[in-house]
């Protein structure tokens, strides 16, 4: 059974960072997909970075330069620096994980199959 576990989320004033990680467990596919993804209120859920067992990551446009994904793999765990948080970026923030396809966009929320509970970023002004 996959489990991630979000930790990590919380307030912040504008300017500031915070570090996301995602405790992964159970996955036992050879290839994956791991991404972080946000959904704020009344918005869709979007894809913020992602990277895959080749290493590739992969980010939106609204957080590159800001947010870095990476991975642990002695802890199997994903983490996501965000740094110079913006209000912009206050959301349900969750760790998704999926076997390896070709071609696929990694930052849409519907290739992931496994999900985290979410953690919350808030970020004021």
């Amino acid at each position: 059974q996959v489990q991630l576990v979000e930790s990590g989320g919380g307030s912040v004033q504008a300017g500031g960072s915070l570090r996301l990680s995602c405790v992964v467990s159970g996955y036992t596919y050879g290839t994956y997909y791991l991404g972080w993804l946000r959904q704020a209120p009344g918005k869709e859920r979007e894809g913020v970075a992602c990277l895959n067992s080749d290493g590739k990551t992969t980010y939106a446009d609204s957080v590159k330069g800001r947010f870095i994904v990476s991975k642990d793999n002695i802890k199997t765990t994903l983490y996501l620096q965000m740094n110079s948080l913006s209000p912009e970026d206050t959301a349900m923030y969750y760790c998704a994980a999926r076997p390896w396809v070709e071609a696929a966009d990694c930052l849409k929320p519907a290739l992931f199959g496994f999900w985290g509970q979410g953690t919350q970023v808030t970020v004021s002004s």
